[in-house]
């Protein structure tokens, strides 16, 4: 088995410095990997980023990352995405890697995803340029996935990594109201074409953590809200 152990929506603000590490310090116990399922600053400031990747640097399994809106909010990303690397974090953005790890090969491909909500309730990219551009964004994002999860054949064990919601399952205790802003069925509909052993997201904080997509991949919900600890640790068998 190839242990997993993820968290989304961590917040990291200035005054945060040693909390996450001094939690983390048991992941070379629990876990092969750890991934972060975005929202790792408070605001998306630089000076946030830089408290956030000291918490991350030289922990004791394979990091990996996807950021998520609120990494976007002051159009920092690229930055915020330069200084984890900088600490050996693979961040992710429509492709995806493959680890070795003590299991086997464990494949992760990550797209932050977008809002659009869900069959039968849901946007098209249809009418006003405006809601074109909003249901479009989600249609490459999900595009973007697939892409990346088709490079994976070579792993034994496969992890779809978002931050916004590939199914409404996990949304349940959410307000209604806001489903279109916290996921899109297209994503699942991504993660169910090529196939996954599991899919993990954050960002809807009221949230539930188990869900499954339509085509019966897990999916657990691992904002921080949701999960209540450092991280949650799910096992997927290695096929190799």
């Amino acid at each position: 088995m190839i242990r997993i152990a993820a968290v989304g929506d961590i917040h990291v603000r200035l005054g945060h410095a040693g909390r996450w590490r001094r939690q983390w310090s048991a992941l070379a116990a629990d876990a092969d990997v750890l991934l972060l399922a975005g929202d790792l600053t408070g605001e998306g400031t630089v000076a946030e980023a830089q408290v956030m990747v000291a918490e991350l640097r030289d922990l004791p399994v394979p990091v990996v990352a996807v950021l998520g809106n609120h990494d976007y909010h002051l159009d920092a990303e690229d930055e915020i995405t330069r200084l984890m690397r900088a600490v050996g974090v693979v961040v992710l953005e429509g492709d995806g890697v493959v680890l070795e790890v003590a299991s086997g090969r464990l494949g992760v491909a990550a797209v932050k995803g977008f809002g659009g909500g869900f069959a039968g309730r849901c946007c098209a990219a249809y009418g006003e340029r405006e809601m074109k551009a909003f249901a479009g964004h989600t249609i490459e994002l999900a595009h973007r996935l697939r892409s990346a999860l088709t490079g994976l054949s070579s792993a034994d064990a496969v992890v779809a990594l978002t931050h916004y919601a590939p199914v409404p399952d996990t949304l349940a205790g959410e307000p209604l109201e806001l489903y279109p802003f916290l996921g899109s069925y297209l994503l699942g509909e991504a993660i169910d074409t090529v196939g996954a052993d599991l899919a993990v997201h954050g960002h809807a904080h009221l949230g539930t953590e188990c869900g499954t997509t339509p085509g019966g991949v897990e999916v657990r919900n691992v904002a921080h809200a949701v999960i209540r600890r450092p991280y949650a640790v799910y096992e997927v068998p290695a096929r190799g």
